[in-house]
């Protein structure tokens, strides 16, 4: 597809998107934020809209930060041995520490932490790693649901990459301050909402620099990248065999850039963009709205929105665009904002098989009653039933904005007005993506565009309806990645190997060791 010179627009939808990351509609949440950080009344000073606010590094220990292992230079890590320990039913876990900083690696080190489906079957083709996406999602909760049936001659192995879950996490708020940061209206409509949206994501990107200090500067995909190769190092494999969905297919990409001699079998499942793809996140979550519609206005889906696709689109532009002046209170007191109806009204839409629990929430808020969509909501922002959260929520947005490049206030607001344009129901409830605009730290250096000269075959997987990461992505990635291979899946939903067993059967016998698919494959959901 030809290049275009704007890269895929953000939103400030973005910033609730966090499944956008995670490779499974169903997945295990990364574990609970903590309690820590107090409530904090949001503040901001002046902020400009030009560049981001840097502050200073406050000089914070995070949970997992340790001095260096014995030795000097890389080599100190490199001679680490994994000890793995029971975990859980048929899995081991085992923590190893890496440097914070891979270009001082006498300075201090953080600790990453594995899990291990041991294989079962012989000949043993060596380790598996697999991570589920994000930024943020637990690689080592995934290695509990892993669609693993055919790989049991490989140790497959999942880790939390640095600033996640059970590795060195990234701290930012707590349940309460999510609570209000979440339900924020991030589609200013007058001058005073304008400046709460900033005062807000201001004073979230302070609490994260506040509670984790330098390790906010260190969780650039690339770093996790290095890290990926140390692992691959430290369980004695020559070549990385690896799996990656979602966000997990830009860790697997700029590893075949960065190590492509040592790439083996390589599968990227619902590729991230690249490049310069012609179609933005929001633009994909449209458009499977869009299908969801026209399915909803079928007889067999009862038609409690309408009986046309444009009846229903309307009916649900109406019914979130009034959430801003009348919120619903739910039993319990909790309050559907018209943000978190968003989040309701997109999570559902990573699979075709939860539409019916969406157009059952939408009906029933059309009727005064919230509490379907704002359990979805919910499930989007991984909040647990005992109030706290997933941390992927201080996760995601912590490297997003580090992997980001520059940007600026004025920036996202131009781009915002153009989505508002292209997405014409989600694009208006969606407004400017001010998180990384107002984030306190540099972006890390821009990697370099990825093309894995001289890797092995790498096999990337697109479905065609696929809100969260759009098919044109895979397309992209494949033409971009000088041994891409496509494999198309015809459906709806974000990612394929899980949902289709044409794709497994195009895909397994080359991660068996014969050769990869031909590429165009296609197979129907």
């Amino acid at each position: 597809m030809p290049a275009r010179r704007r890269r895929s627009l953000a939103s400030g939808l973005a910033a609730l998107l966090l499944l956008a990351g995670c490779s499974l509609p169903g997945a295990e949440p990364a574990p609970s934020s903590s309690p820590a950080p107090a409530t904090v009344t949001p503040t901001a000073p002046d902020l400009p809209d030009d560049g981001r606010p840097l502050t200073s590094v406050p000089d914070v220990q995070p949970a997992g930060f340790a001095d260096p292992p014995p030795g000097t230079g890389l080599e100190r890590y490199r001679a680490q041995t994994l000890t793995w320990r029971l975990c859980g039913r048929g899995l081991q876990c085992a923590t190893v520490l890496a440097p914070l900083d891979h270009d001082d690696p006498d300075g201090r080190a953080l600790t990453l932490a594995l899990a291990k489906r041991p294989a079962t079957a012989e000949p043993r083709r060596g380790t598996l790693f697999i991570n589920p996406g994000g930024p943020g999602g637990s690689g080592r909760n995934y290695v509990g649901y892993f669609e693993a049936e055919g790989l049991e001659s490989y140790d497959v192995v999942g880790w939390d990459p640095r600033g996640v879950g059970a590795s060195t996490p990234v701290r930012c708020y707590g349940a309460g301050d999510l609570d209000r940061y979440l339900a924020v209206d991030l589609s200013p409509d007058d001058e005073a909402e304008e400046q709460t949206l900033r005062a807000e994501n201001y004073a979230f990107g302070q609490a994260c620099l506040q509670h984790s200090g330098a390790l906010l500067e260190h969780i650039s995909t690339e770093e996790t990248v290095r890290d990926l190769d140390l692992l691959r190092q430290l369980v004695g494999d020559r070549q990385l065999h690896y799996f990656g969905a979602s966000y997990g297919t830009r860790i697997g990409a700029l590893y075949a850039e960065l190590y492509p001699a040592s790439v083996g079998r390589m599968v990227l499942d619902g590729a991230v963009d690249i490049g310069d793809s012609d179609v933005s996140q929001l633009e994909g979550f449209e458009r499977a709205l869009g299908h969801f519609a026209r399915w909803a206005a079928t007889p067999a889906a009862g038609q409690p929105l309408g009986s046309s696709q444009a009846d229903v689109l309307s009916r649900v532009r109406r019914l979130i665009a009034g959430l801003d002046q009348r919120p619903l209170t739910t039993p319990g007191g909790r309050v559907l904002s018209q943000q978190q109806g968003v989040q309701g009204l997109v999570t559902p839409l990573y699979g075709r098989e939860q539409w019916p629990d969406l157009l059952r929430a939408l009906a029933a808020a059309a009727g005064g009653d919230g509490r379907g969509l704002l359990a979805l909501a919910d499930r989007g922002n991984l909040r647990n039933t005992d109030g706290t959260y997933g941390q992927i929520n201080d996760a995601f947005p912590a490297v997003r904005c580090l992997d980001s490049g520059e940007t600026s206030v004025a920036k996202a607001e131009r781009e915002a007005d153009e989505l508002a344009a292209r997405a014409p129901v989600l694009g208006p409830l969606s407004g400017p993506d001010l998180v990384c605009p107002l984030w306190p730290v540099a972006p890390a250096p821009r990697a370099p565009r990825i093309t894995g000269a001289g890797a092995a075959p790498v096999v990337v997987l697109g479905t065609t309806g696929d809100p969260a990461t759009p098919y044109e992505n895979a397309v992209g990635m494949a033409e971009q990645l000088r041994s891409g291979v496509l494999v198309t899946l015809e459906g709806e939903g974000h990612t394929a190997y899980d949902q289709s067993s044409c794709v497994r059967g195009l895909v397994l016998p080359y991660l068996l060791g014969g050769p990869p698919p031909a590429d165009g494959s296609r197979c129907r959901a």
